[in-house]
């Protein structure tokens, strides 16, 4: 066998059509994908409902991200926990830090511009806190997690001792319960 017989025109011809069809379903599959994700991109911005990936990981981040944005911030938090039972460390560790920063922009918000931290915000820092350690401790690297408890640690009043307080008598401080809920 030569080998110019493994290399007919006939032979090199039917290679470079089956190259050409390879090649060309890619780009279409690959073109649709694209087509898929901004069209996903599209509806998460506007905050719609998405119908492409609807069930994913990623669709119901995007819609709780999208709530906590404009504010809703009880049925993010929701959201939030709700996607913690299905995710990996990276995405726990982000669902996580998304919370800390849903608890901690409430806290300014009732806390304002004053740096003595009230009750309230001192619970949703408090809160704020425990999330962004979460976070750290799924995933140790993320830094912007460790940017904001830093920044929440240096707000935070420092924690109290037991049996000392205001009042002569001495007893149970119970910070973390918050005045009038349940």
């Amino acid at each position: 066998m030569k080998l110019t017989d493994l290399f007919s025109v006939k032979k090199i011809t039917y290679f470079a059509i089956l190259i050409v069809i390879i090649t060309s379903f890619i780009i279409i599959s690959t073109g649709y994908k694209l087509y898929r994700i901004n069209q996903f991109n599209a509806d998460i911005s506007q905050g719609e409902s998405t119908e492409t990936f609807k069930q994913s990981f990623e669709s119901r981040f995007a819609v709780a991200f999208w709530l906590a944005k404009k504010g809703t911030f009880k049925e993010s938090t929701i959201l939030f926990n709700k996607l913690l039972e299905e995710a990996n460390d990276d995405q726990r560790s982000s669902v996580q830090y998304n919370i800390g920063n849903i608890f901690f922009k409430r806290g300014l918000i009732i806390n304002g511009t004053n740096m003595n931290v009230r009750d309230e915000a001192e619970y949703l820092f408090r809160q704020a806190k425990k999330a962004y350690v979460q976070s750290l401790k799924a995933n140790p690297y993320h830094w912007d997690a460790k940017h904001n408890l830093d920044r929440l640690l240096s707000m935070l009043p420092p924690d109290p001792t037991p049996g000392v307080g205001e009042s002569d008598s001495p007893g149970l401080i119970m910070g973390n319960i918050p005045v009038g809920l349940p």
